[in-house]
């Protein structure tokens, strides 16, 4: 069975949901600091290139990752870059999981309508990613709270965070910023897999020296994340800005993070016009760097546990 078929309908359900989630846990493991970084980057609505946008400013000032990285480190210590990870681990197992399964199903639906192989691994990602998102997404919201609070802490533990939110906010409040992720998840995840299902089998049958930077199912997810993820990188800040409003917003690390009001257009709006278009892409870089190994990671641990599932079949 070649790895292309693996992601499709014929592989069983219950080898997709244990190497999905199984795939999801170890990505998360890897770039775990990497989030946090980028979501403090992402927060910060104040420029180091304009000295007026932060003056008076109480919380930390961030310029680029490794200024980020040594700040975080120089402040709140080592154990700081693994802010939210409890909730960040649940969401890429639950995540990994639905997604992979919700891929499956969704092949399976759309492969008798004799669409192009790239349009149909385009719709089956993105429905993948709108279970997926939907499904998780009070789990990406308490990741992106804990990873921003700073040495004052707001939530002390999953519990109380939950109690916290639901208390003061509803049952809305975990899932503030919903629209922006899935209108992030639509594009990125049908792009993701149609630039990964036409790129993989390039790669497993071209002539090219991978091995000296990795398997072809890696080195398909690298090139697919990168691609989306710069695509849709202002969605996932509006996203980030949307997920700390609230009646703790000024309690967060950064003491100003602006009040955004009227939905995903007016966020996007708002940010264009008082950042520019930089202030929807901060973070961008890191957001790569950790794109990169964490798709390489999900990809290569998912074909690998499929593999080994079909090795032990064979037994």
């Amino acid at each position: 069975m070649s790895d292309t078929t693996r992601l499709k309908h014929e592989v069983p359900r219950h080898q997709v949901l244990i190497a999905g989630a199984i795939s999801g846990l170890l990505s998360r493991f890897v770039v775990a600091p990497l989030d946090v970084i980028k979501i403090r980057l992402q927060l910060q609505s104040h420029s180091l290139s304009d000295p007026l946008s932060h003056r008076g400013v109480i919380g930390p000032t961030y310029k680029g990752a490794f200024g980020t990285l040594k700040h975080i480190l120089r402040d709140e210590g080592v154990s700081a870059l693994w802010k939210g990870n409890v909730p960040a681990e649940f969401l890429y197992l639950m995540y990994g999981a639905v997604q992979f399964l919700a891929y499956r199903q969704a092949s399976a639906l759309v492969s008798g309508l004799d669409l192009p192989s790239s349009a149909t691994s385009f719709v089956s990602g993105a429905s993948a990613g709108i279970c997926a998102t939907t499904a998780t997404y009070p789990l990406d919201l308490l990741r992106t709270r804990f990873a921003a609070q700073g040495q004052d802490r707001i939530y002390p533990s999953i519990l109380r965070s939950v109690h916290q939110i639901y208390t003061s906010e509803g049952v809305g409040g975990f899932y503030r910023g919903i629209g922006a992720g899935i209108s992030q998840v639509v594009p990125y995840m049908g792009l993701f897999f149609a630039i990964y299902g036409s790129t993989q089998p390039y790669l497993v049958s071209s002539s090219l020296p991978l091995s000296s930077i990795g398997s072809p199912d890696a080195v398909a997810g690298v090139i697919a994340s990168v691609c989306s993820k710069t695509v849709v990188f202002p969605l996932d800040t509006v996203r980030k800005r949307l997920q700390v409003q609230g009646p703790e917003r000024m309690r967060y690390v950064h003491r100003n993070i602006p009040l955004y009001e009227g939905g995903v257009a007016k966020t996007l709006q708002n940010i264009l016009k008082v950042e520019g278009v930089r202030g929807l892409y901060r973070g961008l870089t890191v957001g790569l760097l950790k794109a990169a190994p964490a798709s390489a990671v999900t990809m290569w641990t998912y074909e690998r546990v499929l593999a080994e599932f079909e090795r032990c079949a064979t037994l």
